[in-house]
Formats: C-alpha cells, sequence, structure tokens
C-alpha cells in the first residue's frame, strides 16, 4: 500500500531528487523569459525553499507546477518592484528646501569661520582632529598611523578642540 503523497515531498531524499530533476529547467526557465538582470537562479532556490516550506500541502505530481508557479511569481514580484524603483529614480528631487535665506546664509558664514578656525590649527592637531572627527578613526588607528602614543593622540585632539571651541560660538562635535 501507497503512503500518503503529500507527506513523501518531506523526506530529504524525496526533496533532493525533485531539486536535482527540476533545478536546471526551472533556472533556465526563468533565465530565458527575464533574462539575467533579475538573477533567476536566486528566484529558483527561493522557489525551492518555499516547496520546502509548504512540503506537507504539496504533493509530488504537483512538485513542478508548485515550483514554476512560485518562481514566476517572485520573478514578476521583482519586474513590478524594480518598475516602482525605476519611476522614484526617474523622478527629480524637489528643487528647494524649507530652510529660509537667512539660515543659509548663517549656514556659509559658519562653515568660512569653521574653515579659517580649522586652517589656525597646528598641523598635528589639525591631522588628528580630522582623522578622529571626520574619518571616525579611533585614537588607537591614529597613534599607529601618525607613529606616536595614543596619549600624544589624545592631546592633540582635545587641545584643537579647545581651540576651535574659543574661536567658534556655539561650537559642538559629537
Amino acid at each position: 500500500m501507497e503512503k500518503a503523497l503529500h507527506e513523501d515531498i518531506c523526506d530529504e531524499t524525496l526533496f533532493a531528487n525533485i531539486y536535482n530533476k527540476y533545478a536546471k529547467s526551472l533556472n533556465d526557465f526563468l533565465y530565458y523569459k527575464y533574462g539575467d538582470r533579475l538573477n533567476p537562479s536566486d528566484k529558483a532556490q527561493d522557489a525551492f525553499v518555499k516547496l520546502w516550506e509548504n512540503c506537507k500541502n504539496v504533493s509530488t505530481e504537483k512538485a513542478k507546477s508548485f515550483l514554476f508557479t512560485v518562481a514566476n511569481n517572485l520573478m514578476l514580484n521583482e519586474t513590478k518592484h524594480q518598475k516602482v524603483v525605476l519611476k522614484y529614480k526617474s523622478e527629480s528631487p524637489k528643487g528647494y528646501t524649507n530652510e529660509n535665506p537667512e539660515f543659509l546664509l548663517e549656514k556659509d558664514e559658519y562653515y568660512k569661520k569653521y574653515q579659517a578656525a580649522l586652517s589656525k590649527l597646528s598641523d598635528d592637531q589639525r591631522t588628528a582632529f580630522m582623522l578622529n572627527k571626520v574619518e571616525g578613526k579611533k585614537h588607537q588607528e591614529i597613534a599607529e598611523l601618525l607613529g606616536v602614543t595614543q596619549k600624544v593622540v589624545e592631546y592633540r585632539i582635545y587641545s584643537a578642540f579647545d581651540q576651535l571651541k574659543k574661536e567658534l560660538e556655539n561650537f559642538k562635535i559629537k
């Protein structure tokens, strides 16, 4: 007497046989229908994952149909997603901001003051400060780069910070 068919597909050896039987043809089907741009091999693998997740609900006779339908639907969903992405890429961003002209002018003036204050720092201070605050490097990394101790780097950064605070009002760094 045969077992119930819907239970067989959950057996690993049977699933492996189904995979070996349909994987290449599924991948080829997706490739020929949609091309290489949407990663047909990934969608074929996803279809097999869905088959494994639904192994109790799919009989061996319906496995091929299930795989091809799921893979095709995955590709169609990806195509729709790519259309949405393309639509939003093609839309140009608005050419204005909610910032008023006074704020923009103050921002430019502050930036010029900041650049002037940075130029007044010594080369060692400016280098250590920029490596830490702009590039996000740790004190130990900067010390290794510059060939000095970590304490020297800390002193350079904090002395640069103090000098910038004196030059600029409301100067804060995260």
